[in-house]
């Protein structure tokens, strides 16, 4: 079937887990093992663990061989969110040591403040298609865009009140890492500051983890800056049409 590359963020570690755990037609996973990809390792563990393979770096990888579908994964670090010019610099450098390797990109990311507003010409470097969550005729917005189902909801909720943090299962587990020097460098009184005028945090449920862990994981953050929990449901459906699109352009190749 091909080799398709995978890039993402630590937020969507768990979704990627999942996306690969429940599809049958996947072989081989191979994993560049770093810090950032610890956490994405122990969930596939869980689920195909005898397919899984670690490498610390690129140059280990050894296509299996096999007429099925392998992928091989890259889990880039949460503080490049930060600034628009390193997000897009450490995605040209990722997809430009994946592409060699592999037949496609699939990006765990969206526009992410317009970084990714032309993400094949951006990759270009990598020689293979980019495959990103589309929101209709564009991008999903970033993350959150993707799990809340696109941009009118997205829009709709802060609409609803301003003053609103949106939490994907992701968020919930990494939101301390904003006050690491690497991604945030809050300070708690700065963090307070910033936060000052925000009244709620909204926990998108999808299946990839229980609401009960949500609430669990999101509790010392809404007690540090005084929000009101609610909850709305979310999807895992842009992210499917993405593997499935992606896939599809695999198949098209090997006919």
């Amino acid at each position: 079937m091909g080799i398709l590359g995978i890039l993402t963020c630590e937020i969507l570690e768990l979704e990627f887990a999942d996306l690969l755990g429940r599809d049958r037609e996947v072989g081989r996973i191979t994993i560049l093992e770093d810090q950032r990809s610890e956490h994405l390792i122990v969930a596939l563990e869980a689920l195909k663990a005898d397919r899984l393979e670690r490498i610390n770096n690129l140059n280990q990888f050894r296509p299996a061989g096999k007429n099925e579908l392998e992928v091989l994964v890259g889990v880039l670090e949460l503080a490049l969110h930060n600034r628009k010019n390193t997000l897009q610099q450490g995605l040209i450098e990722a997809a430009r040591a994946f592409g060699p390797h592999v037949d496609a990109l699939m990006l765990g990311y969206g526009l992410c403040g317009n970084a990714l507003e032309k993400p094949a010409e951006l990759l270009s470097d990598a020689g293979v298609p980019v495959f990103i969550p589309m929101d209709e005729d564009h991008p999903v917005d970033d993350c959150i865009g993707l799990l809340i189902g696109g941009r009118e909801r997205y829009y709709g909720e802060q609409c609803e009140l301003a003053g609103t943090f949106f939490m994907i299962p992701g968020w919930t587990y990494h939101w301390k890492r904003m006050f690491e020097r690497e991604f945030g460098n809050l300070s708690p009184e700065m963090a307070k500051r910033l936060f000052k005028h925000y009244e709620r945090s909204l926990l998108i449920s999808t299946p990839i983890m229980s609401l009960e862990e949500m609430q669990q994981n999101s509790k010392d953050f809404n007690e540090l800056f005084g929000l009101r929990t609610e909850v709305c449901k979310g999807t895992l459906s842009i992210l499917q049409e993405t593997w499935d699109t992606a896939k599809e352009h695999l198949n098209s190749i090997n006919d």
